[in-house]
């Protein structure tokens, strides 16, 4: 069973940064396919970014500003986030699929979630 534990979240200034970590237990973070989502405008939480394999697709709101890294040896998952603007103020969650060959942004693909944590821009 994964667990995961994210944190790092914040208020900070237009422009600044943020780095977010999740924290993967209950399995070896090398054998996931793991991503960050944010809770979004409509009913399903938006993808942001995805890794697999070191691998990694960003969404297009955040291409060149986000990137997401996975420290296996400490087994967190983590999201930097340079130049944000006011629109990526929203809860963020992690994500992961174990035995997973493909990344993929969307929400239905993941079987455990954090709890999330809050970044306000």
């Amino acid at each position: 069973h994964v667990q995961l534990v994210e944190s790092g979240g914040g208020s900070v200034q237009a422009g600044g940064s943020l780095r977010l970590s999740c924290a993967v237990s209950g399995y070896d973070a090398l054998y996931l396919c793991m991503g960050w989502f944010r809770r979004g405008p409509g009913q399903e939480r938006e993808g942001v970014a995805s890794i697999n394999d070191r691998s990694t697709t960003y969404a297009d709101s955040v291409k060149g500003r986000f990137t997401i890294s996975l420290d296996s040896a400490k087994s967190t998952l983590y999201l930097q986030m340079n130049s944000l603007k006011p629109e990526d103020t929203d809860m963020y969650y992690c994500a992961a699929r174990p035995q997973c060959l493909a990344r993929s942004l969307s929400q239905g693909w993941y079987d455990f979630w954090g709890q999330g944590t809050q970044v306000t821009v």
